[in-house]
């Protein structure tokens, strides 16, 4: 399956945002930027997922699509979301979250990853 990275952030600064940037463009990786303040509908969505407006929340995607192709691992209920591994989603990574959550997803080699 073809996929690409979608993230779902805010116009607003956000730690979590920045870093999951950083980990994005260091592996110099492609993604599509939705943004929850922007996007009512993708506000929703993200509640939604989250049970918060949690971002990043970051999926992987068909190519041109901002839906993941398949319904993400359930969180418990009122269960922070940050760094929990969902399958084709993840919320609030940390780098090194994210490196493994890219790497498990063929998006870099095991060898590319630095655990920053």
């Amino acid at each position: 399956m073809a996929k690409e990275i979608v993230m779902y952030l805010r116009t607003s600064p956000c730690p979590f945002v920045t870093t999951a940037k950083r980990v994005l463009n260091e592996h110099a990786l492609d993604y599509r930027e939705v943004f929850i303040d922007k996007d009512a509908d993708a506000r929703q969505r993200v509640l939604d997922w989250t049970g918060f407006l949690s971002v990043p929340t970051i999926i992987v995607a068909e190519p041109g699509d901002i839906l993941p192709p398949e319904t993400p691992a359930p969180l418990a209920k009122g269960a922070s979301p940050r760094g929990i591994d969902r399958g084709i989603m993840i919320t609030e990574p940390s780098f090194q979250e994210l490196e493994t959550w890219l790497h498990k997803h063929g998006f870099i080699p095991a060898d590319a990853l630095t655990s920053a």
